[in-house]
Order: C-alpha cells, then sequence, then structure tokens
C-alpha cells in the first residue's frame, strides 16, 4: 500500500463545483486565442473591401473600447471569481432581474455565434472537399467538440491552447512576411507593397483613407466589435483556474496589447501589402495575399487555420454557455436539471442542451441556405455581444458604487471610463441600423434594420420569461 505522501493530491474543487485544472499557459493562450477567431481571419476581408483602409481606424477604436472592457471585467474577477462570471456579478449587483436577462442575452450571443461558426466550418471544408454538403461536416464538427467539453475542463483547454498556438503562429508568421513585403516594397501580383497604399482612393482615385466616407468607417464597429467577441472569456474560465489571484492580472494586461497588435498589425499591413480593392467579402485575405503572391498552398494553410478558428470559437460557446446555464440555473432562471454534472466536474446538462440547440441551427441551414443562415445568425449575435459587454460595465460601476474599491485590480479612471464604454456600445447599437447587405443579384437588404427589430422582440421575450422565473429567482448562486 502506498505510502501517504506517495497518494495523488485530490483535485482542488471550487465552491461551485468545478474542478481547478487551468493552467497558466492554459489562460494565457485562451484569453489571447479567444478574440482571434474568424472575424479577423475571414471577415477583415470584407470589412477591407467595403470600408477600406479607414478599417484600420476602426479596430484602433475597437481596440480601446476591449481595454475598457477587460480592465473592468479584471477588476469584478479579482474582487470574486467565479464560473458565473458577470451573471453571478449581475445577481449580486444589480438583482435577479438583472441576472437574468445578462445570462439569456449572453446565451443568446453564443447560441448564435455558435450556429453561425459551425456554418462556416462546413463552408470552408468544402475548399478541400467541395462534395461535402455543409450540414454533414458541421454536424461532424459539432460531435467532436461536445465530446472535448464533456470530457474535462482540462480538455476544452488543451484544444483551446493549440488551437490558439496555431492561429498565433499564423498571425505572427503574416506580420513577419507582410513587414518584409512593405519595407523592401515587394511585388504583389500586379502592386508594389507600400503604405502609399493606405491612402489609395476609389476607382476614380478619390477618398484617401476613407474612400467610402467617414461614416462608413464608423458603421463598421459593429462588425469589428463582434470581432473581439470571446475575450470575456477568461471571466468564466476564472472559476476553474489553478492560481487565478496570479493568472487573471498577467491575462487581462497581457491579451489587450496582443490582441492590438494581432488586429491592428494584421490590418494594418493586410492594407499596405495590396490596395483595399483587391480584397472581397467571404475569401480570407490573407489567402488573397499568398494567391496573389503566387503561394496558393500557403492559401490553402490558411483556410486551415481558418476553419481552426471557427472550431475554437464553437468551442468556447459550449464550455461558457454550459457554465452560464449551470450558473442560471442555481439562481432559478433555467430549468433545474441544467445544473447537472457529470463525474468529470462539467456541466455535461448545459453542455449536451447547447449542442442540441447547435444541431437545430445547422438543420435550419438547410432550409435557409447557407449564406442567409450565416449573416442572419451573425447579426443577431451582435446584439448578444454588444449586451454582453454592456452588462461587463454596468457590474463595475456598480461594484464601485456600492462597495468602494475593494479589488486588487481597479479599472483606471473609474468611473468615468466605464461610462465611456456604455456610451459607445449605445452609439454603436444605434449606428446598427444603418448597415446594409449587398446580396449577390446586387439587392442591398436593410440588415441593420432587421437586426435592430429583434431588440423589442427579445425584451417581450425575456419579459415573458421573466414572468416565469421570478417565482424560482435568487440573486445569488445556491447549488
Amino acid at each position: 500500500m502506498p505510502s501517504a505522501q506517495h497518494q495523488p493530491a485530490a483535485p482542488e474543487i471550487s465552491a461551485e463545483g468545478y474542478k481547478k485544472s487551468l493552467s497558466r499557459r492554459h489562460v494565457q493562450m485562451i484569453a489571447i486565442g479567444g478574440a482571434i477567431g474568424v472575424g479577423l481571419f475571414m471577415g477583415s476581408g470584407g470589412r477591407l473591401a467595403s470600408t477600406g483602409p479607414a478599417l484600420v481606424l476602426s479596430y484602433l477604436v475597437a481596440g480601446a473600447l476591449a481595454y475598457l472592457l477587460m480592465r473592468a471585467l479584471g477588476e469584478l474577477i479579482m474582487y470574486r471569481q467565479t464560473s458565473g462570471s458577470f451573471v453571478s456579478y449581475a445577481a449580486e449587483l444589480f438583482g435577479p432581474k438583472g441576472a437574468f436577462v445578462s445570462g439569456w442575452m449572453y446565451v443568446l450571443n453564443w447560441i448564435m455565434t455558435g450556429i453561425a461558426e459551425l456554418i462556416a466550418i462546413g463552408l470552408y471544408f468544402q475548399y478541400f472537399f467541395p462534395n461535402v454538403p455543409v450540414t454533414v461536416s458541421a454536424f461532424c464538427a459539432l460531435l467532436l467538440l461536445v465530446a472535448i467539453n464533456l470530457f474535462s475542463a482540462k480538455a476544452f483547454a488543451e484544444f483551446e491552447f493549440w488551437a490558439a498556438c496555431i492561429k498565433v503562429a499564423a498571425i505572427l508568421l503574416f506580420l513577419a512576411v507582410g513587414t518584409y513585403m512593405v519595407v523592401t516594397n515587394a511585388q504583389v501580383g500586379e502592386h508594389t507593397a507600400s503604405v502609399a497604399n493606405l491612402f489609395i482612393g476609389d476607382e476614380n482615385g478619390e477618398g484617401g483613407m476613407f474612400p467610402r466616407g467617414f461614416f462608413v468607417s464608423i458603421l463598421v464597429l459593429n462588425s469589428v466589435i463582434f470581432a473581439y467577441n470571446a475575450i470575456e472569456l477568461v471571466g468564466i474560465a476564472a472559476g476553474e483556474m489553478e492560481h487565478p489571484e496570479k493568472e487573471v492580472p498577467s491575462a487581462i494586461r497581457a491579451v489587450v496589447v496582443r490582441i492590438l497588435v494581432f488586429y491592428v498589425g494584421s490590418v494594418s499591413l493586410l492594407a499596405m501589402v495590396l490596395p483595399w480593392n483587391e480584397y472581397e467579402s467571404g475569401v480570407s485575405p490573407f489567402v488573397t495575399v499568398f494567391e496573389k503572391m503566387g503561394l496558393g498552398w500557403v492559401g490553402s494553410v490558411m483556410n486551415l487555420v481558418v476553419i481552426t478558428a471557427a472550431l475554437s470559437s464553437c468551442n468556447s460557446g459550449l464550455y461558457s454557455i454550459g457554465r452560464i446555464l449551470r450558473t442560471m440555473s442555481g439562481n432559478g432562471h433555467a430549468p433545474q436539471w441544467l445544473s447537472r454534472m457529470n463525474k468529470h466536474f462539467v456541466p455535461s446538462a448545459g453542455i449536451i442542451t447547447v449542442g442540441v440547440v447547435y444541431l437545430a441551427g445547422v438543420i435550419l441551414n438547410i432550409w435557409l441556405g447557407d449564406s442567409f443562415a450565416f449573416d442572419l445568425a451573425l447579426n443577431t449575435a451582435s446584439i448578444g455581444v454588444l449586451f454582453t459587454w454592456a452588462s461587463i460595465f454596468g457590474c463595475q460601476l456598480m461594484l464601485r458604487k456600492k462597495k468602494g474599491a475593494v479589488s486588487s485590480l481597479l479599472m483606471p479612471g473609474s468611473p468615468m471610463t466605464g461610462w465611456i464604454g456604455l456610451i459607445s456600445l449605445l452609439v454603436i447599437t444605434v449606428l446598427i441600423s444603418f448597415d446594409t447587405l449587398t446580396g449577390e443579384s446586387g439587392e442591398v437588404f436593410p440588415v441593420g434594420l432587421y437586426t435592430i427589430a429583434t431588440i423589442p422582440l427579445f425584451a417581450v421575450l425575456l419579459w415573458v420569461g421573466w414572468r416565469f422565473a421570478r417565482r424560482h429567482a435568487r440573486s445569488s448562486i445556491d447549488f
């Protein structure tokens, strides 16, 4: 019989019943990789084509807002670590109704995002296997991700770690190659890589950095903000970190700088390597660059990176919603059976439920059509993203108002910076109504108006839901 000193240490279990198994490397890469997804690898090409070089400024503004968000979240996390994240903070600081609204809007965000990512995986997979239906490859990807999340939090973290490594390596490679091409004024197809490409106008040579006008560069902030979606994931992961008091401040401080370098740096180089009107919607701008250089095989590699980014994003959705649903169940805001966990200390009921909803969304894709379903899911998710960010800013402001500077990681310039964040999100929400989408035949759809029109619908659904849930609602977690 082995002696006591050779007995394996029992896993540390949090007050919420989660196994604290996420190490420093997991936390750092979850924080970095969570916000580097399809929005950069795929979406930035279409945004460059519709906005021009001014997109760089849009990413910079959104990056500044993301910095304020992460500092607000950091103050909340260091006040109290919980896998319920801002939903738990909303329950404590705003009461049961605040937690109910915050939780379900976050669920909406990630459900629609996950469906969009699964559809994207199916579309990208057709680059290699054109005869495989989008629904089939999306379903296989979903099965893989559900299995990973059901196995353990560490399995999720390991997948995210290696996915983040692939994404970061791809961006660092492009940053190095792109910088070299711009410095040496390398020939890229029929064009020359140069800083001067930032100031090339439209087809008439007019417009400079704002070929579509200044207002368009402001309108695009909605989709740019969506590209930063998932940076809040570190808050949910805090409840399963081995040493959150050490890892969170480091991750918060590092992630913003690195995201700004990756996003702003990459988009700036894309706009300098080729004129902005060489990019097109639906095609990865990185693939465009390497194909113009005659390196088509690199384009194939980049498509694999895009698939990895989409898998990573959907994986994050399963992880986060599973835990948020369990928190909401404990608060009486969701069915009690969603609080069930398996022997691996993961909220299996929530994860499986989300997987079923994702599957329904993928099946619905057959009826709506690939492109329309993707755009519909993405635009609906943007409302959830904006509300989630607003919840975090609101919780930080209320924490400071009710309890003062009680956290070990304070948001600089509070409360002014918190109000700047909230007002900025409100302005972006209003701007969504001006957003349009051009179809293949040239017709213009007022997709922004349709998106804004969903807000009253969500408000009614939340009101009805609250009428049923308030009898069982609690303001604190109690499993």
